[in-house]
């Protein structure tokens, strides 16, 4: 007999983490709208994001909100700097050498994390409850609600400020063409390092809620590429992409936990959202909610 309940928690746990991997892959699409260029860097930056609140809970004895507050500030300046030093010198040039850069920085990112913040995975305790919260058949954790508030919090921010903020439209307008963008007085070099700061500003978030769920180390890394088939998924220039395709894989992995790993003994739930990717990419590649482009290569 099919078991409701058991159903509805899955899907309810799922959209819970959805909107978390949705977080993520706001970093993603935030450079891609700006820049035009996938940032394979992401789960590095979150990653260092959550070294930086473990450092400062746990060596420097910091309480969480200032942890929280260093983090954001450090991954923001993190982002400004990496624009100004690293990508700047890159304007104009094909996509290709941005994209390189980004994949040159996570490898830096991954070997270096080790040296300046040990190899034991670190905790990072939420001064929440930590009893679930039943409703029901289903129980809630409340570090994976709290997660998802402040992830749907963002999303919406975000949302708002691509379509109703003269700097949004701007950042847009860079996204679609740079030369048409610079010609018209538009101040490329300027978006380009807000597009960063801002995708510093998300992975800080995202290390704080991930690094709670998961725990810190170089492990954590690994949430960029879990969620780069939400992306895909929904679109890398769509902010509502993002939203639903992070929902979808959510969902997918949930279910594909609780009916399909018990039957294959597991693992379905770490392969599943990237066969849907590829199904995308067959059906529809620029995602469900992305802008159609024909290049000629």
């Amino acid at each position: 007999m099919f078991d409701w309940g058991f159903t509805l928690a899955l899907v309810t746990n799922g959209v819970l983490i959805g909107l978390m991997y949705s977080l993520i892959a706001l970093g993603f699409v935030l450079v891609y709208k700006a820049t035009d260029a996938i940032n394979f860097a992401q789960g590095e930056f979150v990653m260092l994001a959550g070294f930086i609140v473990a450092g400062m809970l746990f060596l420097a004895g910091a309480p969480f909100w200032l942890g929280v507050v260093v983090a954001v500030a450090g991954m923001v300046a993190f982002g400004f700097g990496l624009e100004r030093i690293v990508l700047r010198p890159l304007i104009g040039r094909p996509i290709i050498a941005v994209i390189m850069a980004t994949i040159g920085l996570a490898t830096v990112l991954r070997g270096a994390a080790p040296l300046f913040f040990g190899a034991e995975t670190r905790a990072i305790s939420l001064p929440i409850a930590d009893e679930g919260i039943a409703f029901g058949p289903i129980t809630l954790a409340p570090v994976q609600l709290v997660g998802a508030l402040v992830s749907l919090g963002f999303l919406a921010a975000f949302t708002w400020f691509f379509h109703r903020s003269r700097m949004g439209v701007a950042m847009r307008a860079v996204a679609d063409n740079q030369q048409v963008a610079m010609a018209m007085g538009i101040n490329v070099e300027r978006y380009f390092a807000i597009a960063w700061g801002m995708a510093g500003l998300v992975s800080a978030l995202g290390g704080v809620v991930w690094g709670a769920m998961l725990g810190v180390d170089m492990q954590l890394a690994l949430i960029g590429l879990k969620v780069f088939p939400v992306v895909i998924l929904g679109g890398l220039d769509s902010v509502l992409g993002a939203i639903v395709g992070g929902l979808i894989v959510g969902v997918v992995e949930n279910l594909a936990a609780g009916y399909l790993d018990p039957l294959v003994g597991g693992g379905t739930k770490d392969f599943a959202p990237y066969v849907l990717m590829i199904l995308m990419l067959m059906i529809r590649p620029y995602g469900i909610f992305g802008k159609r482009r024909i290049e000629r290569v």
